[in-house]
């Protein structure tokens, strides 16, 4: 839908902007050497994402898509971005929201923390102080940046976490489903799956341990 937007304004279409083919021409050719670059330096990736996320947001208000006979700009990211256009609208947002940091302190912090402190930047809005957040940016391990941030938005303490992912078959799903829906009721349905899984697995290592204490006896 972001990528419409562009076409379409107050139910008409909108007028296409004149393209200056010269500055579309530098502009994609930037893009592609960015990603190009990132792709052969994977572990330098990231460090050109201020850069990209300008350009980005370029191409999307001057429609130089156009230029390669694109649809979208939608269809522009997809091509260019194949695996996921989030990221793309994430560098983008960075370039929209954070115009007062500098852009040697954006690089320094990393687009993953500068993607947190953009939803500081959108709440807060003008009154965003902006040189403390930079400061603990440039000074805190990622996961105590972006706790700092949820605190700070959300007025409440809050713990690490990660998301895993590991393969059921679909025979094992009806029994797993059992499992945490049965913890739910008796734990309360207020409860994340998390905790009841947590539970769950608590309930296993307290049976296994007890087995050994009977063996060793």
């Amino acid at each position: 839908m972001i990528g419409l937007t562009s076409l379409w304004i107050n139910g008409r279409d909108a007028v296409a902007p004149e393209i200056d083919r010269r500055r579309a021409v530098l502009v994609l050719g930037k893009i592609d050497e960015i990603l190009s670059w990132e792709k052969a330096k994977e572990q330098e990736k990231d460090t050109r994402f201020v850069e990209l996320g300008e350009y980005l947001c370029e191409v999307r208000s001057k429609q130089y898509w156009r230029l390669e006979e694109l649809k979208s700009f939608d269809e522009f990211l997809a091509k260019r971005f194949p695996e996921s256009r989030r990221k793309a609208y994430y560098l983008m947002t960075i370039h929209e929201n954070l115009p007062r940091i500098a852009k040697p302190e954006l690089r320094l912090m990393g687009w993953t923390k500068a993607r947190e402190l953009v939803r500081v930047a959108r709440r807060e809005g003008q009154d965003f102080d902006c040189a403390p957040w930079v400061h603990k940016a440039s000074s805190m391990p990622r996961e105590e940046f972006k706790q700092e941030v949820e605190r700070h938005l959300t007025g409440k303490e809050t713990e690490p976490w990660e998301i895993i992912y590991f393969k059921l078959y679909k025979c094992q799903l009806p029994v797993v489903e059992e499992a945490l829906e049965t913890a739910g009721l008796m734990l309360g349905t207020d409860k994340s799956r998390g905790y009841c899984l947590e539970m769950i697995c608590a309930d296993f290592l307290a049976g296994a341990n007890l087995g050994e204490t009977q063996q060793q006896i």
